[in-house]
């Protein structure tokens, strides 16, 4: 059975390089790294898909062509059962991790994130592991600086990295790449482990 691993996001030109997309970049950095096949369209699930295999573990990268509030969708043609969620990783932007961290998490529930909500309410569980990708400016003791209003957060999240932040965002991307490696070659605890150390 394969491993599903699927990067949330926004399809389209205009999101590339938002905060939204942090899953949706997390997936796409991994798919190159690893030399995985280009993505290809797949109607049924509305996402661009690529496969390959590390270390013997057959895994299939799925990129949601939908709405961030509709991902749920996409995800239902790979994951068919509660059970089948076990195989499956969920990479996604989190307002609650300051830039910089990432957070690996098994079976919590969505923290109000659209895609993560839509996810859980189409395949009827939240036992899966998702790992979060921390995008709000650090404010003290490194907690991360609350965005309030919901207008104000959506204008938050689908805007672009600002120049000071790219370089600290391209390397939490590489890390959370690495720990997408050790959920698929080792197991969730080490990759949860390494995810979760500063």
């Amino acid at each position: 059975m394969s491993l599903v691993i699927v990067g949330l996001g926004n399809p389209g030109k205009e999101y590339e390089k938002t905060r939204h997309n942090a899953g949706r970049s997390a997936v796409e950095l991994f798919a190159k790294q690893e030399e995985f096949d280009e993505f290809v369209f797949n109607k049924k699930a509305n996402s661009l898909v690529s496969k390959g295999v590390v270390k013997g573990e057959k895994m299939e990268l799925v990129l949601p062509e939908t709405m961030m509030n509709l991902s749920g969708k996409a995800v239902s043609v790979f994951v068919k059962s509660p059970k089948a969620a076990k195989n499956l990783l969920v990479i996604h932007d989190d307002l609650d991790l300051p830039l910089g961290t990432i957070k690996m998490v098994v079976g919590r529930g969505s923290g109000g994130h659209k895609g993560v909500e839509s996810v859980m309410r189409t395949i009827k569980t939240k036992d899966f592991v998702r790992l979060r990708i921390g995008v709000s400016a650090a404010g003290k003791k490194n907690q991360a600086r609350k965005v309030s209003g919901e207008e104000k957060v959506i204008k938050y999240v689908i805007g672009k990295w600002k120049p000071g932040e790219e370089a600290a965002f391209k390397k939490v991307l590489k890390k959370a790449a690495e720990a997408v490696r050790l959920f698929a070659t080792e197991d969730v605890a080490t990759a949860t482990q390494f995810a979760n150390t500063r």
